[in-house]
């Protein structure tokens, strides 16, 4: 796809075939789900809490109340598309493992199209999130793009030549899990040191608990009703805003590893553009200052390079789920033309 092409698909060949989708974005903390057309236009949309605890039948039977819910107000919707958190094989659309919830080798496309008897696909959801923001994100019809989802983990989605790159299985791309610091904080996958460990919401939530506990009087504790216990993302985000120097230290701080860890994709994958998306990067420049500084002073040849630009993503909380639903899009209209 070339900068001047078009980012809505024609609708000779897919609104007028397959009509609408539902794109539903499967997060941490909530299951978010919407009806898309082809022009990535958002007609409805609906947010139930993922299911917390090891039971996935829950978040399952959640997904599947949420997709019924939106066919009974637009009964044309013809394709479900998901993009969910963790390792998720491509084509099949298992899920081998999830850090942040209670996915652990699901047949999820399997289960979906037999509960709602629909075409599914499934991918991760930062691949769907990068997708959405190469056809309708701030520079549309872009081919090579680095996405960064910031929210509760960090995921990373790779737009190359105009097409998702998955790797061989699917399960390539997931930059929040390349190694910082071995000796590091522990992360949800198990390892240690992740930059997910070092730079995402878990992670400044992590850093202002410590804070609260070491000054308990301070503003973390005071908007976490006095228990240290309590601060989390959130609170540090609102103190932050409020101009709370300790919350920007710890934005610094998580920017500081951020940009680290960007600066090493760039040097190794050299994109033309990288976009930060998810709740955290909803904060805007408290995180993206101290990011872009710290990569522009680790990115190899800095001064030999032109450097791709660092933006926040256009699409805000939406782009998982117009993602899922513009990939569900393309590949039936894809496997028409076969």
């Amino acid at each position: 796809m070339s900068k001047n092409t078009s980012t809505t698909l024609p609708a000779s060949s897919a609104q007028a075939t397959v009509g609408l989708a539902i794109g539903l974005d499967v997060g941490g903390t909530k299951i978010a789900g919407g009806v898309v057309a082809p022009d990535g236009q958002v007609l409805e949309r609906a947010i139930v809490p993922t299911p917390s605890g090891t039971d996935q039948s829950t978040t399952l039977t959640a997904m599947t109340e949420l997709i019924n819910r939106l066919r009974t107000r637009h009964p044309s919707v013809a394709l479900i598309g998901v993009g969910t958190a963790g390792l998720v094989e491509w084509p099949g659309g298992r899920i081998r493992f999830a850090p942040n919830n209670a996915f652990r080798n699901v047949e999820l496309k399997v289960y979906l199209e037999q509960a709602t008897g629909l075409p599914t696909v499934v991918d991760n959801d930062a691949n769907v999130a990068a997708l959405a923001e190469a056809h309708f994100g701030i520079e549309p019809g872009v081919r090579d793009l680095m996405l960064l989802t910031i929210g509760t983990g960090i995921g990373g989605g790779l737009v190359f030549g105009g097409q998702i790159f998955r790797g061989r299985t699917g399960l390539g791309a997931e930059v929040g899990h390349i190694i910082m610091e071995p000796d590091g904080p522990a992360c949800g996958c198990g390892n240690r040191g992740c930059l997910e460990a070092m730079a995402s919401g878990i992670a400044l939530g992590r850093l202002g608990r410590e804070a609260a506990l070491a000054n308990p009087e301070g503003r973390l504790a005071c908007l976490a009703g006095g228990d240290p216990q309590r601060v989390n993302g959130e609170v540090v985000s609102r103190a932050a805003r409020e101009g709370d120097q300790t919350a920007r230290g710890l934005f610094a701080q998580i920017g500081f590893w951020l940009g680290v860890g960007i600066a090493s994709l760039v040097t190794v994958l050299d994109p033309g553009l990288i976009v930060l998306a998810g709740g955290l990067a909803s904060t805007g420049e408290l995180l993206l200052k101290p990011t872009r500084a710290s990569f522009e002073q680790y990115v190899f040849a800095r001064a030999y390079r032109d450097l791709p630009q660092l933006a926040l993503g256009r699409l805000g909380p939406d782009v998982g789920m117009i993602g899922a639903a513009v990939l569900a899009l393309q590949e039936q209209s894809s496997s028409q033309r076969r």
